[in-house]
């Protein structure tokens, strides 16, 4: 056999299915995916969200292409994993976060997550949602100070609590769930509109990028965990007037469960492959999330709850492949 014909038969590793589909084109999705609440939070917060938001993207994209020039590797800048991890970064901060925290942000996620356990597809950890924990525990101060919405009634005030905050830590009456759903609150960009991110990711789900078995139960055990808890607690003072099923309807709309749940958790490389984990990761999620939220120190687990099952994520594939082989098994044996 000659060289020529020997390196024809060359194969690659695997997967070896060719689709329509690549890293640049889903990125893509995912950032049109998050248009709709970037363009709420521009009305909500002002323009700051449009410079926090370049800055950020900006900054990931030159990490990724420092990273590659020094190590003398491809150059992946410009399938625009990048650029999204800085986007869901700027969605997880306040919108009136310094430019240079929000920098570190980015290095923490790019360099440390990401590119030195090998790019992407080898991170152990959601790069973002990182980032935003190691923010949060270094700068408590700046990552909680939350700007309000641009109204005539906040004229005078401009940062205030998260509705989440108020529920903590009372001092006010809650905002209704419509405020929520809409998005006419305080809270990080990424937070505050629910219909935003719903549109977003029903978008996600229709066009195949993501499956809806982990923000179904994300969601699903969050709002089951809450009508549990408050059918037995009670609701608090700070609702006022709102029902139990108000409360658990309020859980998922604030915060972050919807950026987390269509958004963060379904991370390829950070969340289970098969349908089976893909459940357990999803009620992990919601479950940790409320853990935090109802008996913790901090008013939101989202972040937490994300990173906390993103370590799991190895254990939980292994133990939904060896059911689904169990499954198969019987349904031979069967035959």
């Amino acid at each position: 056999m000659d060289n020529k014909v020997r390196d024809n038969l060359l194969v690659s590793s695997s997967p070896h299915i060719v689709t329509g589909v690549d890293t640049q084109k889903t990125m893509a999705a995912v950032l049109l995916a998050l248009a709709p609440s970037f363009l709420v939070s521009i009305y909500v917060f002002g323009a700051r969200v449009i410079l926090l938001t370049l800055v950020c993207m900006a900054a990931s994209m030159f990490f990724e292409w420092a990273w590659n020039r020094l190590m003398h590797k491809e150059q992946t800048v410009m399938d625009l994993s990048a650029a999204l991890t800085g986007v869901l970064i700027a969605f997880n901060v306040p919108s009136n976060l310094p430019l240079w925290i929000a920098i570190l942000g980015c290095f923490v996620a790019i360099v440390v997550v990401k590119q030195l356990y090998g790019g992407i597809g080898k991170n152990l950890v959601n790069p973002a949602i990182t980032a935003r924990v190691v923010l949060f525990i270094s700068f408590a101060t700046q990552m909680t100070t939350w700007p309000l919405p641009l109204t005539p009634s906040n004229a005078d005030v401009t940062t205030g609590a998260t509705p989440l905050g108020v529920l903590a830590e009372g001092g006010a009456e809650l905002p209704s769930n419509m405020q929520c759903f809409l998005g006419v609150i305080g809270g990080s960009m990424g937070e505050v509109s629910a219909i935003a991110l719903i549109i977003g990711g029903i978008f996600l789900i229709y066009k195949k990028i993501i499956s809806p078995i982990i923000p179904a139960c994300f969601i699903g055990t969050v709002f089951v965990f809450a009508l549990v808890y408050y059918s037995i607690a009670g609701v608090p003072e700070v609702a006022g007037d709102m029902s139990v099923l108000g409360m658990a309807i309020f859980h998922i709309m604030a915060g972050g469960v919807m950026l987390g749940a269509f958004f963060m958790a379904t991370d390829y490389v950070t969340s289970p492959l098969l349908p089976r984990g893909k459940v357990i990761f999803g009620i992990g999620c919601g479950l940790i999330t409320m853990i935090i939220r109802l008996f913790g120190a901090y008013p939101e687990g989202v972040s937490f709850s994300i990173l906390l099952m993103n370590i799991m994520t190895p254990l939980i594939d292994n133990y939904a492949l060896k059911m689904e082989i169990k499954k198969q098994a019987k349904k031979g044996g069967a035959k």
